[in-house]
């Protein structure tokens, strides 16, 4: 095979520390002659939208700025820039000395705008301080969880998200939030599944350019804008066994092609920071390791933004057992690139002493401050550092609610329909006048926001109950159950009130606490006794629908035989009682895709679509082939899978070449979808490839396109995609991106296991 590698002047034997010092920027593909191997520019890693020059590269007059301050400012007050703290009265002191940098999780707008003024009036120096937040998914308005927004395979979702939060978060006076988390996983068991975006990474990378552009819009010094963050970097979705913070052992290939495209498509995006992770990636945790951090991320991706430690990640380096002291612990994250330690002291403590044993670099130190002054400037601090704490959002505005409602709708995935008598139980028609809510999430408040809900001031979301209730249904309800009870007593009461309705609304899942952070589960199944309260019910009404209410994939084998319709809605958010009810009447059509695979049981975790294919595939009629026992081969549900109330139907797929030109071209894939059935609704048309013969084995399937249509009944449309060479690469165990010769399989279809319309193109 050829290599394309992406660095100049480099030979097929480099090193990976010279391939990465050997970066360059040409402006296209030239030829070696001695070895015959083309070079690729940087530029072309991977194919995603650059950012606009303003958010991606320092201008003039700002590091002229950052010059000016840095030559005025003492060691102490470099290293206070360095420091961010995580209550009020830590700031205070703090500011005392002029040494602080940034305070997180102090959500006060009053006490923010104190803290501003102690900063700019009574230092030194003035320099202002950045307040940062954790708004995930929402700061007053709350929007499904960002798991379930990637189930809507409409990136422009997440924009909206996080254009809302912004908005709110920044009139309340908060500059800089801890996302978009962008952590590919194939590890359901790991809680913090639900604040990603699943298990592709190019699906990730285009849900982080969006949130990304969302919060920070074209300039984050905007009074409707805020800072965002990439986190976590770099492997923690990999965590062995799915338990938090844990080890995460990974090949640079697996590195660069699964966990770090989304973080360069942020970085092309201008993210402003970047935030370490947890995990050890290797052997060496995060927080001090300097090939992610220093040579990857501002060297490689010549990010220029500052990188921010996880909470205590810095002080954690001893706990890992990399250094001894917190000495040894300030002197690694500085040095692997950490250049802001959150809640820990070691920066501010040793920095110092540090600096006079020569342990670190003055030239390190400035790097670090620099970094953190640039975003200040960027966002506007030094101009306008303070807020008004009257004009602080406290409740949800009329078209925020709108489209939260609207948002969460388009993220629920039907999993499954089933007619019963004459018609599919979904959507519930006329007929359907009398519901019956059961479950111990039918009238859940808080629970339906899901982890990380936003931190502005509590407004409940809206339950199912009060959803269908607004939708004209006539409506009882019936806990049966708490969600991790042992307790049965209530069936009796939930099959009498199914019997006595027309039609059983099942709302069965997990409260908030049982996903996000530290919240690992080793089954994954619904939990208590939820799953005989499905079977009790479903047995004793046919007409039963069950609503997931979840932030991770769950094992669902029992429920899919159990109930003949299943809806996914994930944590909805703040209207996220209306928006089920919109999908259960048919108000909405739901057009939602999975993002994550689902397993049939714990056991075959991990299960991911885009898997390498082994030596001994797996064969039902062959016993030594790779495949369990006691289980059918492949996952309960795939990647990419999800139903509609009408049908649509794929067809003519073409290419506009059967060549594509490894040093500078690209191929049209087009094909027709339309819609076959009787309603109005969404699909979504995917694309994957796959590279049957390469020097590194390829996975079975790669996502390389999608777009989600929406189509009025008997209505068609052609969906084109644009395949590019750098869609077809690869990063090798060197990590130099190759693009080599050869075929190349293409499937256009609605999930990623529909083999229906495939073709072939030759990589030349």
């Amino acid at each position: 095979m050829t290599h394309v590698p992406q660095d100049r002047n480099e030979t097929p034997g480099a090193s990976r520390r010279s391939v990465l010092a050997g970066l360059g920027g040409a402006a296209a593909l030239t030829a070696t002659a001695a070895s015959g191997i083309l070079t690729a520019p940087a530029s072309n890693e991977t194919p995603l939208t650059g950012a606009p020059d303003a958010l991606r590269r320092p201008d003039a007059a700002t590091e002229n700025r950052i010059n000016a301050l840095l030559t005025k400012m003492t060691v102490a007050e470099k290293l206070g820039q360095l420091q961010l703290v995580n209550t009020a009265d830590i700031a205070r002191a703090r500011l005392a000395n002029g040494q602080l940098g940034g305070v997180l999780s102090v959500t006060d707008p009053a006490t923010l705008d104190e803290l501003q003024h102690l900063a700019v009036q009574n230092t030194r120096l003035g320099i202002p301080l950045i307040f940062g937040l954790d708004v995930i998914h929402g700061y007053v308005t709350n929007f499904p969880i960002p798991l379930g927004q990637a189930s809507s395979w409409d990136p422009s979702l997440a924009h909206a998200d996080a254009t809302i939060a912004a908005a709110e978060a920044r009139a309340s006076g908060q500059h800089w939030t801890y996302a978009p988390m962008m952590d590919v996983t194939h590890e359901p068991r790991w809680g913090r599944i639900a604040e990603g975006n699943g298990e592709d990474p190019y699906l990730a990378s285009q849900f982080a350019v969006a949130k990304t552009q969302g919060f920070q819009g074209d300039d984050y010094s905007a009074p409707d804008r805020m800072a965002a963050c990439a986190k976590h970097y770099v492997g923690y979705g990999g965590a062995e066994g799915g338990r938090d913070y844990n080890t995460v052992d990974v090949s640079i290939q697996r590195l660069h092609n699964l966990y770090l495209p989304p973080f360069l498509a942020s970085v092309r995006a201008g993210v402003a920071t970047v935030m370490a992770a947890f995990n050890t990636i290797s052997g060496v945790p995060a927080h001090g390791n300097s090939y992610p951090l220093r040579d990857v991320l501002k060297g490689r991706y010549a990010f220029d933004g500052f990188v921010v430690s996880d909470y205590t990640g810095i002080e954690q380096l001893i706990t890992h057992g990399l250094v001894a002291d917190g000495k040894g612990a300030a002197r690694a994250g500085i040095t692997a690139g950490v250049d802001m330690e959150m809640v820990s002291t070691n920066y501010v403590s040793y920095g110092k002493a540090l600096l006079a044993s020569g342990r670190i670099t003055e030239q390190r130190l400035d790097d670090a401050a620099r970094r953190i002054l640039r975003v200040k400037f960027r966002l506007g601090l030094f101009e306008s550092p303070y807020s008004d704490p009257a004009n602080a959002i406290t409740t949800i505005s009329p078209a925020n609610a709108a489209a939260s409602r609207r948002i969460a709708g388009r993220c629920m995935v039907l999993l499954q329909n089933d007619t019963v008598g004459a018609a599919p139980v979904l959507p519930l028609g006329g007929s359907a006048r009398r519901v019956a809510v059961i479950g111990p999430l039918g009238d859940a408040t808080t629970d339906l926001n899901g982890t990380w809900a936003g931190r502005g001031p509590h407004t409940p979301p809206v339950t199912i109950v009060q959803g269908l209730r607004s939708a004209g249904k006539r409506v009882t309800f019936t806990r049966g159950c708490d969600v991790q009870d042992r307790d049965t007593s209530g069936f009796a009461a939930a099959v009498a009130a199914a019997k006595a309705a027309d039609v059983a609304v099942l709302a069965v899942g997990e409260t908030a606490v049982l996903s996000g952070e530290a919240a690992a589960r080793s089954d994954i199944g619904l939990p208590g006794v939820q799953q005989q309260l499905v079977q009790a019910v479903a047995g004793a009404a046919k007409h039963t629908v069950v609503v997931l209410i979840n932030g991770r994939p769950l094992t669902i084998e029992a429920v899919l035989a159990a109930a003949p319709a299943v809806l996914e809605a994930w944590a909805p958010g703040s209207q996220g009682g209306n928006a089920i009810a919109d999908v259960l009447t048919g108000r909405v059509n739901p057009g939602g895709k999975l993002p994550v695979t689902f397993p049939r049981s714990v056991g075959q975790v991990p299960i991911y679509y885009n898997h390498e294919h082994t030596g001994l595939p797996p064969d039902p009629n062959n016993r030594y082939t790779s495949k369990y026992l006691d289980l059918s081969i492949g996952p309960q549900l795939a990647f990419g899978f999800g139903m509609s109330y009408t049908s649509f139907e794929l067809t003519n797929l073409r290419s506009s070449s059967t060549v594509l030109k490894r040093a500078r071209g690209a191929i049209e894939l087009s094909v027709d979808v339309a819609n076959t059935g009787k309603r109005d609704g969404d699909e979504v048309v995917q694309l994957y490839i796959r590279d049957p013969v390469a020097s590194i084995v390829q996975p079975v399937r790669r996502l390389r396109g999608f777009e989600r249509v929406t189509l009025a009944r008997g209505a068609s449309r052609t969906v084109t995609f644009r395949l590019t060479p750098q869609d077809v690469g690869f990063y090798d165990n060197d990590a130099r991106f190759v693009i080599e010769q050869g075929t190349i399989e293409v499937f256009v279809g609605t999930s990623s296991d529909d083999s229906r319309l495939t073709t072939e193109i030759l990589v030349s």
